[in-house]
């Protein structure tokens, strides 16, 4: 590390283009703030090509992302599947819409522009744990099988519509609705099919932080002890069940989940196995 905190090889600035066109002003404070305080290479690519193609060349400059949960998450994605995670800390400077940035205020990276640039420059790197599923998708920070929800209004035509219709005729309006799933935790079954799952959440646990200064971790990072997650289950008729685990598997009709911020699927069986310690990310002293 340099005298400022930054890496030697200087800061690889990758600028998301939703965040160029969302909010110019703040991309521009934080480009300021990196470039007075390090050796940053500022890249403005125009689509998520660009950005990966930018981000596989970046040699030893440490990646900084500007945007929101989504540019993280395939930052991270990215550089897991290229096997890159164990070359450094990732940095993230928040810049998006205040619905976008809830991954990054529960990983305790400040919201502010020139707050989490300084924290680039001289905060501290706290290591985390990933869950990946096996189709190589990250999580970060949760992973969610909401509840259901019976349709207010009359669906348009098509398979799942007709579904919706059939629940809407069964249900009052806006009533939840449960999933008909198989959950199995480190290969033990938590619930099958004959009962109704509600709710379900898995989320990583937090390594501890990894900071030269030996300062703690960032406060409200969401996750819990490292080394396995926690999965929670709630079920149609009232009951819930939570416990630790290193790999969770779901299996049944056709569900959609959702991964920090973005929806994936339908798909009928999906495995997320956690790995400990798999990513850094700089937080405030």
């Amino acid at each position: 590390m340099s005298h400022a905190g930054a890496p030697v090889g200087g800061l690889l600035v990758l600028v998301d283009p939703v965040a160029r066109r969302l909010d110019g002003e703040s991309v521009r404070i934080a480009k300021d703030v990196l470039s007075a305080g390090a050796a940053a290479k500022i890249c403005l690519p125009d689509s998520q090509e660009e950005f990966a193609r930018a981000l596989a060349r970046r040699g030893h400059r440490q990646p900084v992302i500007v945007g929101d949960d989504r540019a993280l998450v395939r930052a991270v994605g990215l550089l897991y599947r290229e096997r890159g995670l164990g070359d450094g800390a990732v940095s993230l400077i928040p810049v998006g819409q205040v619905g976008s940035l809830g991954l990054a205020r529960s990983l305790g990276v400040p919201l502010s522009a020139v707050a989490a640039a300084r924290s680039v420059l001289d905060g501290a790197v706290r290591t985390r744990d990933l869950l990946v599923d096996d189709s190589d998708g990250v999580v970060l920070g949760d992973l969610r099988i909401p509840p259901v929800r019976a349709a207010a209004r009359p669906p348009g035509p098509s398979v799942w519509s007709a579904y919706r219709s059939l629940v809407r005729t069964l249900v009052p309006p806006g009533a939840r609705v449960g999933h008909r799933l198989r959950v199995e935790a480190d290969g033990q079954l938590l619930v099958d099919v004959d009962r109704a799952v509600e709710d379900l959440r898995v989320v990583p646990g937090s390594s501890s932080s990894s900071s030269p200064s030996g300062g703690p971790a960032a406060s409200g990072a969401v996750g819990g002890s490292g080394g396995v997650a926690e999965v929670t289950l709630r079920l149609a008729d009232g009951s819930s069940l939570r416990v630790k685990a290193a790999s969770v598997t779901v299996s049944g009709p056709d569900f959609r989940y959702r991964a920090d911020a973005l929806v994936a699927g339908p798909v009928r069986r999906r495995t997320w196995t956690l790995r400990p310690g798999a990513w850094s990310l700089t937080v405030p002293r």
